[in-house]
């Protein structure tokens, strides 16, 4: 009968019974037994269809009719509940909940003990995804003296009771999406009761298979309490109690293990060092590999196999049961196979010993007869499970906990170096020893869950220094620890036999290679894994080949330019970079890959790919001038993208014309292919400039394809192609000349490329992510290039850009927008009248837009277009100005000021608009009354910007305007009612901001002004002069440490700035000035005058003039500096004044003179004595 005319019937018999029914008990027990009979499960009847409301209301109704005082008909009830909610997958509606729950708890009470076990597991059922609606029950259940947690307790007698109770505390404490969470006080009591299960000792001869699903039942609450929301762990040892628990429980079961587990793992005190790291590498992947078949041994019996495993809302499966028939670890095992995974008395070799794992080695002897490998099995199954469950957790942890605080933990589970002895317990003795491939593949999560975001952390390590014998600093062990993970996962990857297993080791030491600081570590550390990587690009299994391909993007993006990863990189295909030779027909292999031979298993070397090379990489060398040659890896990725021709040719051979060799590569090994291409670009463009016209071809198929996917990559590939052109010729670049490309190959480039698909993909509507990364190509173009291309290519991108700015997809209008705004820089476009119109009706049409994104791009235009005028203002004059309309210029300044008070990303861009247009505006303009109203309101927007509480990069950036508009010399400075607030915003930054920064651009904003009107009068000239000496006493004091490496270039930066004031002082000024040098002010500024003076202070680097606006002047020209300044300040000429104002003024002048001249006198003789201690030396 179909199962769901079975339910309807037998579910319409039971509604119609009542509780005064004629033999009730017998057809409650007739019908619960047919019930229980049927087979709902929708994988075997998939025409099922329940609705759950039928369900909530057939439990309803019986649980009414089901006397308490009956006991099997009460275990019968609860079998239904359970049988008829676990198949069906329905969650009770609330209503049925408080019914079921209420009749459960009180059948605990009042039916014998031998009924519990099926109360309970009753009661775990209903309260699945139900815990937060279940308000009303949860103090009798997790209360003090609740149900449960009597059941719970270790002190319980009854472990199959205490796994039921833990299985209902879980599934209360399971989190639902979309719905409320429990609640803390109750979590917490789950989360103590857990944790306690999990420390009790293992009572005294209870069975072991029941015992290890306790412990897994308790493992798998703990998970839900903490992966269900962000977990708060307290203070003091909760922590390392935690981590202390899972780490003896990933060891579970292991064989020959004897170890004295410590309770709490205390963090290791770590220096300090700078934050968190800002870039962040891809997601870890989040859920554990489920490997499709593991190494077996061919000698045992498969028994068991046709076991029917209970589906539940749990693991199990005839996998599990293949796992379990590994064979056990040698306790004696040779080759150091035992010492890692027991760690303690099994063994005293090293790791190193052999790189064949003890779970793929068999023993010759059965340590058990047949009667006995059931029972082993089922145990051996129980355990890799405690140990999957106990990883589960430990990856919940990683992800919780802050990472500074894990850092300190690093040490409990990662070794740091190999040492005599056997080795410690650590993640790595599990993925190299565990003989269960799912557990083993859990390890490698949570391993990579620890290198995530590492980073900032791992920076610290390094080993290029010569060691001290008698200490060890932190940098050297963090060093070691960076070598063994590259030693334990290069063995792991040699060693592994499982698919998905595999593809989380490669992706573990992917994370690895994106954290670890190679340039501060002895090279040789990527090389071998460069060598055994090779041939899993061309594994059977496509995600292991993805996985290889992102591990090599990986090592061409690390630091890059590494010098060892060039050296890699130059190296033919065939060469093993000191592995074992080969000869010429595959790719070479390390010794270490016999052991697939052994068994029997197809070494990777035999995979398909190692038949297909280019014939290109075969003879790299054979032509004359062809070095330093293209990059192997190059080739490689290329033959993958185009694998169908190249596949053709080289496949029949070997694989005997099958089908699978003449394909062409699935997409996510073609989309991985080309990420790597574009890393090799971005990073090593030297190397790969060779094959420009190569990748030009490649760039052009993949924009042919159907695929989007592919014509998108393609287009990346473009875009890094043109920004490795742009970088190459950028004036700081170090390439010399003659190894740049040709400017004539770089027009033919673009050139091939503008006429190809390209303008396809700009016009392709239906795709406006490709449109988007299109127009990124096209604005990746050389400047230079760009003005060599025919005038229709011109006029092509021109035009195709302003009409992509009408689209309606925001992605498509703020690229196009962000397009303009980097041609708008193009010296052949610049001083374009027409061009440079056309560009701001443009970006002032997008300022408008309705979409943050494309409001942002275009602010960031708007700039550069300022920018533009202000170049041409210098370089071509009036003439330009006076050809660019009054009115458009009104127009931007209005749109400007009106996006200063957009969002941030918006507004930083928006001010450095407004501060270049206030620099450009001609007298004549300014001093129309169209212009003053917006003039003002410009003014008043970039004081309030500098002190608001806006970000940083907004504030700094409207210092930066209110010094660029402090430069044109036609504002009124001196009598304008705004320009009073425009100095004292700037004097109340330079001297409180916390952002140096912030601190820098205002001080050199105040020191613009290149005339002494400019600062009005006496009151306003010396609160700017006490600003700048307050700013100067107060340059190191800072509650973040990360400020402190701007300290020289803000000092540099304020001294210039007082320098140049006391240039420009006049003679009403001397009074005040006199008194401030003589008094303690001056003393203060005197020894950072002395310093600045010798060219001491700390070097600016990266913090230097990029940051602090002026230019850095050597010491012969601050010694000018002053010195005229001295010869300024004598020549003075004292115009009718009263007698005593006068005495005032000259008194004051002699003290500006005479702290000058005896500070200038000061500095020569320090540098003669310096000079002199310095000669004999010399």
């Amino acid at each position: 009968m179909d199962p769901g005319v079975h339910f309807a019937r037998c579910s319409s018999k039971l509604r119609s019974l009542r509780g005064d029914s004629v033999n009730l008990k017998e057809e409650l027990n007739l019908l619960f037994d047919q019930f229980n009979s049927e087979n709902y499960y929708q994988t075997i009847s998939p025409s099922i269809n329940f609705r759950p409301e039928d369900v909530c209301i057939l439990l309803r109704h019986a649980c009414a009719l089901v006397p308490q005082s009956n006991e099997h008909l009460v275990i019968k009830f609860c079998q239904l509940v359970h049988h008829l909610l676990n198949q069906l997958k329905v969650i009770v509606d609330e209503p049925t909940l408080h019914a079921l729950v209420s009749y459960i708890v009180r059948a605990l009470s009042v039916c014998s003990k031998w009924t519990h076990a099926e109360v309970l597991l009753a009661l775990s059922t209903v309260l699945y995804g139900n815990g937060p609606q279940c308000q009303k029950h949860l103090h009798g259940l997790l209360g003090e003296q609740g149900l449960l947690l009597l059941y719970s307790s270790p002190s319980q007698p009854d472990l199959e009771l205490r796994r039921v109770a833990l299985s209902c505390m879980t599934n209360i404490c399971l989190g639902i999406p979309g719905q409320l969470s429990l609640e803390d006080k109750y979590r917490n009591q789950c989360y103590g009761i857990f944790l306690e299960a999990l420390q009790a000792p293992k009572p005294d001869s209870c069975d072991e298979l029941l015992y290890s699903a306790v412990i897994q039942g308790a493992l798998k609450g703990l998970h839900c309490c903490l992966s269900g929301v962000k977990w708060r762990f307290g203070g003091g040892e909760e922590v390392g109690a935690l981590l202390a628990t899972l780490k003896r429980l990933m060891f579970q079961g292991t064989p020959g293990l004897s170890v004295e587990w410590p309770s709490v793992l205390y963090a290791a005190p770590l220096p300090q060092y700078e934050g968190p790291s800002t870039p962040k590498p891809p997601e870890p992947p989040k859920e554990a590999a489920t490997p499709g078949k593991a190494s077996t041994n061919k000698k045992k019996k498969t028994r068991g196999k046709g076991k029917k495993a209970e589906v539940n809302r749990g693991d199990g499966g005839d996998e599990e049961e293949r796992e379990a028939m590994v064979p056990v670890l040698p306790k004696g095992g040779g080759g150091g196979g035992g010492g890692a995974a027991g760690g303690g008395e099994s063994s005293t070799k090293p790791l190193t010993t052999s790189l064949y794992p003890a779970w793929k080695r068999t023993s010759s002897d059965s340590e058990f007869s047949d009667l006995e490998g059931s029972a082993q099995c089922k145990l051996r199954l129980y355990h890799g499970r405690v140990r999957q469950s106990a990883l589960h957790c430990l990856l919940a942890v990683v992800r919780g906990v802050d990472k500074r605080t894990l850092y300190g933990y690093w040490s409990s589970f990662i070794p740091d170096a190999p040492m005599a002895g056997p080795p410690p317990l650590t993640l790595l003795s599990i993925v190299l020893k565990d003989p269960s491939p799912k557990v083993r593949a859990c390890a490698l999560q949570v391993l990579s869950a620890m290198l995530d975001g590492s980073r900032q952390f791992l920076g610290v390590a390094e080993d290029t220094a010569t060691p001290r014998p008698s200490f060890t600093p932190f940098s050297l062990s963090l060093a070691a620890t960076v070598r063994e993970l590259h030693r334990c996962l290069t063995l792991a990857l040699l060693a592994e036999t499982s698919a998905q297993t595999l593809t989380q080791v490669i992706k573990c030491l992917a994370y690895l290679v994106s954290n670890a600081p190679y340039q501060r570590l002895r090279p040789g550390l990527l090389s071998p894994l460069w060598r055994h990587l090779r041939p899993y690009v061309r594994h059977r299994d496509v995600n292991v080949r993805v996985s290889a391909l992102t591990l090599y993007g990986a090592m061409v993006t690390a630091q890059a330019p590494l010098p060892e990863v060039q050296l890699l990189l130059r190296q033919p295909e065939g060469s093993g970079g000191g592995g074992g030779g080969g000869s010429g027909g595959g790719t070479p292999q390390d010794a270490a890959l016999s052991w697939r031979h052994r068994d029997g298993l197809s070494s990777p070397s035999k995979t398909p790919g190692s038949r297909g090379r280019s014939p290109r990489l075969q003879t790299p060398a054979e032509q004359e001038g062809a070095e330093p040659g293209s990059p192997w890896l190059l080739e490689l990725c290329i033959q993958l993208v185009t694998e169908t021709q190249l596949g053709s040719e080289q496949s029949d051979g070997e694989a005997g014309g099958t089908g699978a060799a003449v394909a062409s590569e699935p997409s996510p090994v073609r989309l991985e292919a080309l990420q790597v291409l574009a890393h090799l670009v971005r990073g090593y463009f030297c190397l790969v400039q060779v094959c420009m016209s190569e990748l030009g071809q490649v760039s052009a198929r993949c924009l042919q394809e159907s695929d989007p996917s592919v014509q998108l990559h393609g287009t990346k590939l473009l875009d890094e192609l043109g920004t490795g052109i742009i970088q190459q010729n950028r004036p700081e670049s170090t390439v010399p000349l003659p190894a740049r490309l040709p400017m004539s190959q770089v027009v033919e480039f673009w050139t091939e490329v503008l006429r190809g698909p390209l303008n396809g993909a700009l016009q392709s509507e239906h795709h406006p992510t490709l449109q988007t990364s299109a127009c990124d190509a096209l604005s990746s173009i050389l400047p230079l290039a760009f003005a060599q291309l025919e005038d229709k290519i011109q006029m092509m991108c021109i035009t195709v850009l302003l009409g992509l700015t009408y689209s309606e997809n925001s992605l498509v209008k703020a690229a196009a927008v962000r397009a303009l705004g980097v041609y708008i820089l193009f010296p052949s476009l610049r001083e374009d009248v027409m061009f440079v119109a056309d560009t701001a009706n443009t970006i002032l049409m997008a300022l408008e837009d309705k979409s943050p994104n494309v409001r942002a791009k275009a602010a960031w235009s708007l700039g550069n277009l300022t920018d533009t005028l202000i170049v041409n203002m210098e370089s071509v004059g009036t003439d330009f100005q006076e050809e660019l309309s009054d009115m458009l210029l009104l127009k931007i300044l209005q749109s400007a000021t009106r996006a200063s008070a957009d969002k941030d990303r918006v507004k930083c861009n928006s001010v450095r608009a407004l501060g270049n247009l206030l620099h450009f505006l001609r007298y004549g303009q300014l001093t129309r009354s169209v212009f003053q109203r917006p003039l003002e309101e410009a003014v008043r927007v970039l004081v309030q910007t500098v002190q608001s509480e806006a970000t940083m990069k907004v504030r700094w950036n409207a210092c930066y305007a209110l010094g660029n508009a402090f430069r044109n010399p036609a504002l009124p400075l001196d009598s304008a009612p705004w320009s009073s607030n425009a100095f004292s915003a700037l004097c109340s930054v330079v001297t409180s901001c916390k952002n140096f920064k912030v601190r820098i651009k205002s001080a050199a904003a105040l020191s613009v002004p290149a005339r002494r009107g400019c600062y009005g009068d006496v009151e306003r000239f010396i609160c700017v002069w006490h600003s700048l000496a307050t700013a100067l006493e107060n340059s190191e004091e800072t509650h973040d440490f990360l400020e402190y490496r701007y300290c020289a270039s803000l000092r540099e930066t304020l001294l210039q700035a007082l320098v140049h004031l006391l240039s420009l002082s006049q003679w009403e000024d001397m009074p005040a000035l006199g008194a401030s040098l003589a008094g303690d002010e001056g003393g203060a500024i005197r020894g950072h005058l002395l310093r600045y003076l010798r060219g001491e202070g700390g070097d600016r680097g990266t913090a230097g003039e990029g940051e602090s606006g002026t230019e850095s002047l050597s010491v012969l020209q601050r010694t000018e500096a002053l010195q005229q300044t001295l010869a300024g300040l004598r020549e003075l000429q004292v115009e009718g004044e009263a007698e005593g104002v006068r005495r005032e003024r000259e008194i004051g002048r002699e003290r500006v003179v005479d702290y000058l001249e005896d500070l200038l006198k000061s500095s020569a003789e320090l540098e003669l004595a310096l000079s002199a201690s310095a000669g004999p030396i010399l």
